[in-house]
């Protein structure tokens, strides 16, 4: 089942005959409304605010996640040993303005500075964001196009960056980010990434699976 939010909009499937594209077009567009950049040799996971986005086929030239190929992290385990190098679908990290502001007041803040969990970008306007389908794409307005991975698990890193700002707070990040940490993504067309720019949202055409 696809979960995008009440009221989803999507073109309708196809008959059996001819072909057709894999990816529909939802009613859901997301604006960007705000992009971060975290440099390589920056110390921590903190990302700090920019215009625009250059996206490459390996992410963002300069960018501690940028590249084709990475080391294999904790979300793997039980396909590779640590440090294995596989294919980079972990170039972007993703969030929802909506479920932004539910994590800061769940942990009692009034807002939460994106750049303090690693964002690449953050979107406003596509309901329950975190769980958009693996394989779905976001187009915006260059031709530049990413792809959805996975949903991004909590994890204690941010709640580190959280505590130094912060402090009694950063331990409340994990349980308050269950469900809405966003998700990574991978770039699969390069192009340009603004603020302001509305990116649309394509879903895999497939039925739910029901093993």
């Amino acid at each position: 089942m696809v979960r995008i939010g009440d009221g989803a909009k999507l073109a309708p499937r196809m008959g059996t005959g001819k072909r057709m594209a894999e990816l529909r077009k939802t009613g859901f567009v997301g604006e960007i409304v705000w992009l971060g950049h975290i440099p390589v040799d920056g110390g921590s996971l903190r990302s700090s605010s920019r215009d625009r986005l250059d996206l490459q086929f390996g992410g963002v030239e300069g960018e501690r996640h940028h590249g084709l190929q990475r080391p294999s992290c904790a979300r793997v385990t039980n396909l590779y040993p640590r440090g294995t190098q596989i294919v980079n679908s972990r170039q972007l990290s993703i969030l929802s303005a909506e479920e932004l502001a539910a994590i800061a007041t769940a942990m009692g803040l009034s807002d939460l500075d994106p750049g303090l969990l690693g964002a690449s970008m953050v979107l406003r306007g596509i309901g329950d964001f975190s769980h958009v389908p693996p394989a779905s794409r976001l187009q915006a307005p260059s031709g530049a196009v990413v792809t959805v991975d996975l949903e991004n698990g909590p994890c204690v890193f941010p709640g580190r960056e959280i505590e130094a700002e912060f402090p009694g707070h950063g331990k409340l990040f994990k349980p308050a980010a269950r469900n809405r940490r966003g998700v990574t993504a991978w770039v699969e067309c390069p192009g340009v990434l603004a603020l302001g720019d509305r990116l649309c949202l394509f879903v895999p055409d497939q039925a739910a699976w029901s093993p």
